[in-house]
């Protein structure tokens, strides 16, 4: 219903685990970029205007690569990311990939916190230039993050989608609910 091809979303898991720049997909535009990351984020995210996983690749998360992106020329906060370290990493500007329950983002020396990229919301960082990597526990709420779900998964998905999962949910409960009768049926005639 959501995953029209289930190894997508464990390919898309892989990626955002590994999280690879691909510096050689970003040389033909590197020239437009300046020097500064503060500028070079910027001109990223003018490039690559923000749409959701639903519009862009018809499923309701996904973590395409660096090609991707720049073939379809928008994305979300994964595809924004993942462009943004590309184009630093072949400038050699170390970075670190963060990511939060609602958000990715990349990180880099003299770069702002916002209330949405900050070390009390990251629950996840990923340093390529050393291999490092961190976990720990977010201080975000509970309904922010049912917020963003809500509005990056549920209001993008198209309507044909929100009716299978919907009625195939319905379809899950009817048949427990038939299997618990003929259980408890079976049962009181044994």
């Amino acid at each position: 219903m959501l995953y029209p091809n289930p190894l997508n979303f464990i390919i898309s898991v892989q990626r955002v685990r590994n999280f690879d720049a691909d510096p050689g997909a970003v040389e033909f535009i590197l020239n437009d970029f300046p020097s500064d990351p503060v500028a070079i984020e910027k001109e990223v995210l003018s490039v690559i205007p923000y749409r959701h996983d639903w519009e862009v690749y018809g499923m309701p998360w996904y973590c395409p690569t660096v090609d991707e992106v720049l073939e379809r020329g928008t994305g979300d906060c994964k595809s924004r990311a993942l462009v943004l370290a590309s184009v630093l990493e072949a400038k050699d500007i170390p970075y670190q990939i963060n990511l939060s329950p609602t958000h990715v983002w990349v990180n880099y020396e003299g770069k702002q916190d916002t209330s949405i990229e900050n070390d009390q919301v990251e629950f996840y960082q990923y340093d390529p230039e050393t291999g490092e990597r961190r976990f720990k526990i977010p201080h975000i709420g509970l309904n922010r993050v049912m917020n963003a779900f809500w509005q990056s998964f549920w209001d993008p998905m198209p309507d044909s989608r929100k009716a299978l999962l919907i009625s195939g949910l319905l379809a899950l409960i009817v048949a427990r609910v038939i299997l618990r009768k003929k259980r408890t049926a079976q049962q009181a005639v044994g």
